[in-house]
């Protein structure tokens, strides 16, 4: 199983389909999902190296798309098991359906591409995300 815990092969039913996809779009969409992705792209343009990595939170010092938020927050991501996407999302605070879509996303969505493309791909990713901020 990939560590977004997506079901890969298709054997997910029409309509769980439907109420997952659902469930990603309004934790997406809400106030806490909204300045996730905000304080994640503001962390990824602060990496020393627009590159992101795939299958781990941190590994030699790169990271990926939700490590560049632990990495900003300062964040021991040593011991957090990447797999584990209920607790990246409390840790993160962040519904583990969020959680899961950008794990599917930095790792699995463009297939196994280059870290300097992934950055860019996640980074494009979020800001077609990122809703205008109305007061």
């Amino acid at each position: 199983m990939s560590r977004s815990g997506y079901d890969i092969d298709g054997d997910c039913e029409q309509w769980d389909m439907i109420r997952w996809r659902g469930q990603v779009a309004s934790a997406m969409r809400g106030k806490r999902g909204q300045a996730f992705l905000l304080e994640m792209w503001k962390a990824m343009q602060a990496l020393p190296e627009p590159k992101l990595i795939a299958g781990s939170l941190e590994a030699d010092g790169a990271v990926c798309a939700l490590g560049s938020v632990g990495k900003s927050r300062g964040i021991n991501m040593a011991e957090i098991d990447p797999h584990d996407y209920e607790r990246v999302a409390v840790l993160f605070g962040i519904p583990h359906q969020l959680a899961q879509e950008i794990m599917f996303m930095n790792d699995e969505a463009w297939g196994n591409v280059q870290p300097g493309l992934r950055f860019q791909q996640m980074k494009k990713w979020v800001e077609e995300n990122l809703r205008p901020v109305t007061d």
